[in-house]
């Protein structure tokens, strides 16, 4: 252990991830039942924050502290402790991505954590707690389920394409999204939106969806996610040759990419709120 400890290669970060990451899971299973009536709101009466997400960030950066002392973390719940930080090497988390499916029993919520070194995440695992699906990567490693390396959707057009998207809490934010979203869906084959952006994410990179955009994302809500499509082949930018950010993430096979980027310029879906 002190050996990996000491390194910062992607493999030996992954390593630490997957393995914190499982952990994590479980415990939001566990106290699914009792977190659910400990539920409070953040931005909006819509965006919730249950127990088990502050729990469960408490484990994680617990862990890390044990595991690599002296490493910043980016969490959703209790924020950003690189400041206080030494070395290159910063966590990115999101104990429960998908807290709103966690409170109405949906089965699509994850725990999402990266490694970032000097910057760029080199490292992700995401854990759907409810079913025990993991998608992971490195940097230059490629993605991979469950031994399978994943290579993203062979779709070439945006009329056939199944395409994922998410909605923010503001409700201004969300008029201008669904207008966005109601011109788009006579372009593509069909559009699903399901609550967890990293999920989101992962299954575009296994083709399960052929892309997958949205507006509002923070660094933990696709910085493992992200990863995984990258490595799968996807391209996963913001519009203009801007990177992926709170403005825009457009993750698509580079065949879709071009069609659906200049789709959601023309519509102005990074504008709004």
């Amino acid at each position: 252990m002190a050996a990996e400890t000491a390194t910062s290669t992607p493999d030996a970060l992954l390593r630490i991830a997957v393995r914190i990451a499982r952990e994590a899971a479980a415990t939001a299973r566990r106290m699914r039942a009792g977190a659910i009536t400990d539920v409070r709101t953040k931005s909006t009466d819509t965006d919730v924050v249950t127990a088990a997400d502050r729990a469960v960030e408490r484990q994680v950066v617990a862990a890390l502290a044990a595991e690599r002392p002296g490493e910043g973390v980016l969490g959703e719940e209790y924020g950003d402790t690189t400041a206080a930080a030494a070395g290159p090497v910063r966590w990115i988390l999101d104990p429960i991505d998908g807290t709103v499916n966690y409170l109405y029993g949906l089965p699509l919520y994850a725990v999402s954590l990266a490694a970032e070194v000097d910057g760029v995440v080199v490292a992700g695992v995401v854990h759907n707690a409810a079913t025990g699906e993991e998608w992971t990567a490195t940097r230059g490693g490629g993605a991979w389920r469950d031994g399978r390396r994943l290579a993203g959707s062979a779709r070439t057009s945006l009329d056939q394409t199944l395409l994922g998207t998410g909605f923010g809490y503001d409700p201004a934010r969300r008029a201008h999204q669904g207008a966005v979203v109601a011109a788009l869906l006579n372009r593509v084959r069909d559009i699903r939106r399901l609550g967890a952006a990293s999920l989101d994410l992962c299954l575009a990179a296994e083709g399960s969806l052929d892309a997958y955009f949205e507006k509002g994302l923070n660094a933990w809500d696709h910085a493992a996610g992200g990863l995984v499509a990258a490595e799968a082949g996807l391209r996963v930018s913001g519009l203009d040759g801007a990177p992926a950010g709170p403005d825009m993430l457009v993750a698509a096979p580079p065949a879709i990419f071009g069609a659906l980027h200049d789709a959601l310029v023309e519509l102005d879906a990074a504008g709004g709120p």
